[in-house]
């Protein structure tokens, strides 16, 4: 079986998520090993978590991109748009943990928070909905 050059780097991107997921973990258990109340720093479990979640959703994201009847270059734009997005938010997650500034980013948001969740919303929604877009024409509409 021979995958597409998107597939295939959508899937290097899930594993690398993975990857990071799994170091977080240590980071994770660190900190519960070391801290009074057991318990790690929030945005520590949210960037675990959160890049556990990630991971899979990149995997899914993966299978739209080789089932997608676009071109290689709109499905790899796609899928690179979700991801970078996810990215971005498991590194804020890792920031807000190193940095123990905060235990909810949005209590006291920096200048710009709201532009960037706006751009994530559009960027992740908008990037999938082109993926399954594209599958939805190969799979129903080709003929």
């Amino acid at each position: 079986m021979t995958l597409g050059v998107d597939t295939e780097l959508t899937l290097l991107a899930a594993g690398l998520i993975f990857l990071a997921a799994l170091s977080l973990g240590v980071w994770k258990y660190r900190q519960m090993a070391t801290s009074e109340n057991h318990l790690a720093h929030p945005y520590v479990d949210i960037a675990h978590r959160s890049a556990l979640l990630y991971a899979f959703a990149t995997l899914l994201l993966a299978v739209f991109v080789e089932l997608s009847a676009w071109a290689t270059a709109v499905n790899l734009v796609a899928a690179a748009v979700v991801v970078t997005f996810f990215v971005g938010a498991i590194g804020s997650y890792i920031w807000h943990g190193a940095l123990r500034d905060t235990t909810n980013q949005f209590a006291d948001p920096v200048r710009g928070t709201g532009a960037a969740m706006v751009a994530l919303i559009v960027g992740e929604i908008g990037g999938f909905t082109v993926l399954l877009a594209g599958f939805v024409r190969g799979a129903f509409l080709a003929g």
